[in-house]
């Protein structure tokens, strides 16, 4: 169990590097879009195309880190003021019946969309627009790593409600409104 997390966290870790890569190039991608159109009259679908591609990269590699920092959305109603051990608990069950059966089946109903999509060598109807798959191939792709990631944070869980408190992060720090 302890090495699988291991294992997870040190995935996670290189896919937020992945995911925040991923943001800082739509984000020159983008700015470089906005100087041609504007100062040039140029534009490009493929670049229009590429920043989205990017940004749903950045989504996709990112979630994992953020489940692993126990940054994700909570319900603060139920989750905030409770004790550590309560917090688990919600955790475990969140995890075990909520997310991880999510993950698993969004990442296989999405399987055969990618595939078909690659197959068929899918592209843009956009003019100069950009092959499908390997977006499409990011979905399945995603909610597979997250999955995994979850059951990752599903096994600290357990591991912290058996008596090793340091073995889960269940702090929660409440957005500012």
């Amino acid at each position: 169990m302890q090495g699988y997390v291991r294992l997870m966290d040190g995935v996670a870790r290189a896919c937020g590097v992945l995911a925040a890569w991923a943001l800082l190039l739509a984000c020159l991608i983008s700015a470089g879009n906005a100087t041609l159109r504007y100062t040039f009259s140029l534009g490009s679908n493929a670049w229009l195309e590429a920043q989205w591609y990017l940004f749903g990269l950045a989504v996709f590699a990112g979630a994992p880190l953020l489940l692993r920092l126990n940054e994700h959305v909570r319900v603060d109603v139920v989750y905030g003021g409770r004790s550590p051990r309560t917090k688990a608990w919600i955790d475990l069950l969140g995890l075990a019946l909520v997310l991880l059966p999510v993950c698993v089946v969004t990442a296989w109903m999405a399987w055969p969309f990618a595939v078909e999509s690659y197959l068929q060598q899918e592209h843009s109807p956009s003019a100069g627009g950009l092959l499908r798959w390997p977006i499409k191939a990011a979905i399945p792709a995603g909610f597979a790593l997250l999955a995994l990631q979850g059951l990752a944070e599903l096994f600290k869980r357990v591991a912290f409600l058996r008596g090793d408190t340091a073995a889960a992060r269940v702090d929660y720090e409440r957005p500012l409104q």
